[in-house]
């Protein structure tokens, strides 16, 4: 018996033995498992965004202001992530380019010589990608765009008329839709290659003022001439102002309703003023110019004031003053101009430096030295 229970007791120490060392091993497992479980479901943090790239890059000069602007990210965007900003505020859009860039659209431009900014918003206002990562700080950068093309000016004001020269597209791909304000501003930063003609009838002083692409009398002229027409101030310079009324006039169609015209006063003897309108003479009468001490200048000047009838005074070469009632006056050059004052003959130097014409002349000239009409004095000064 007690060999027995001697075994008995070996076997229930035996079982006890087990039965302590095997439950804590599964209890570990049980843990273990546990732990792995919250490690595989625990939400890992998602990858900040950042900006790859912008375009146009930063500080750029010369963008044509009809350029798309694009950011690229380094991570697709999330579908409702809020867009960048750009400043000065035009009409556009921002699509999507690819998961990752989206690009900002301008509807028209911005318009020359404008600086353009473009902020792109962080942190939890900010953009973010599909997977939740947000920009860590804001990002602002900017461009500046250029200047409108002579060239530009040119071509446009040919093709209304306000030119002695008319302009084609080398290309059919080259002719811009007047009804596309888009295309419009974008050729006035790169226009399109062309040829200008130039009409037929006009004298070689005129043409050798010509020079395509340039600044030069002829578009000065022409400049005043257009700016008259939509009454602007009469400057000669393609500003801010006459670009945005030079575009209009292309959309609309508002051609020169004047024709173009040309004077020539010569001072060889005997002294004759040419007036030449869309390539034909109109005029060739008897003129004086200035005497010495008050001669009239050579040069090209456009008209800039006109009269009807006004009183002229000042000082003779002599010192005696004088105060005239003239008529069809056409001013060019300072107190310079074009009009009818009574002498018993013309085509010799006799005024204070204006060119003066016959009575009928001077009236029937008159409606046609428009405003930006170039007046070209040649030939000896006495």
């Amino acid at each position: 018996m007690a060999s027995l229970a001697a075994a008995i007791g070996v076997v229930l120490g035996c079982g006890t033995w087990f039965a302590l060392t095997r439950a804590p091993q599964a209890g570990v497992k049980d843990a273990a498992a546990k732990q792995s479980l919250a490690s595989r479901t625990r939400k890992t943090p998602a990858k900040p965004v950042t900006v790859v790239s912008v375009s146009p890059a930063r500080a750029t000069t010369g963008v044509n202001g009809t350029t798309p602007i694009t950011v690229t990210f380094s991570a697709p965007l999330a579908a409702d992530s809020p867009m960048p900003t750009v400043t000065p505020s035009v009409a556009g859009s921002w699509q999507r380019v690819s998961s990752a860039s989206i690009e900002f659209v301008p509807t028209v431009g911005f318009t020359e010589q404008t600086h353009v900014l473009v902020t792109i918003p962080a942190g939890a206002a900010g953009v973010r990608s599909a997977s939740g990562g947000l920009l860590a700080a804001p990002l602002t950068t900017g461009f500046w765009t250029g200047g409108y093309s002579v060239m530009r000016a040119e071509e446009l004001l040919a093709q209304l008329g306000y030119l002695p020269l008319t302009w084609a597209p080398a290309t059919q791909a080259g002719s811009v839709p007047a009804s596309s304000a888009s295309a419009q501003l974008s050729a006035a930063y790169d226009p399109p290659a062309g040829t200008f003609t130039w009409q037929s009838g006009y004298p070689s002083q005129l043409a050798g003022m010509w020079a395509p692409g340039q600044t030069n009398e002829i578009l000065t002229g022409a400049v005043m001439a257009f700016e008259s027409d939509h009454n602007l101030s009469m400057d000669g310079i393609a500003g801010p102002q006459v670009w945005g009324a030079l575009l209009s006039a292309v959309a609309a169609d508002q051609s020169n309703q004047h024709g173009y015209t040309y004077a020539l006063a010569s001072q060889d003897s005997p002294e004759t003023l040419t007036v030449w309108h869309d390539g034909q003479v109109i005029l060739q009468s008897p003129a004086n110019t200035g005497v010495p001490g008050a001669t009239t200048a050579d040069g090209t000047f456009p008209v800039y004031s006109k009269f009807v009838n006004t009183i002229m005074s000042g000082k003779n070469p002599n010192g005696t003053k004088y105060r005239d009632s003239v008529w069809y006056v056409s001013y060019f050059n300072g107190g310079d101009a074009v009009h009818y004052f009574p002498r018993a003959s013309y085509g010799f130097p006799q005024s204070d430096g204006c060119v003066e014409l016959p009575y009928t002349q001077a009236k029937f000239i008159y409606p046609y030295l428009t405003y930006g009409t170039l007046v070209t004095v040649t030939g000896p000064i006495p």
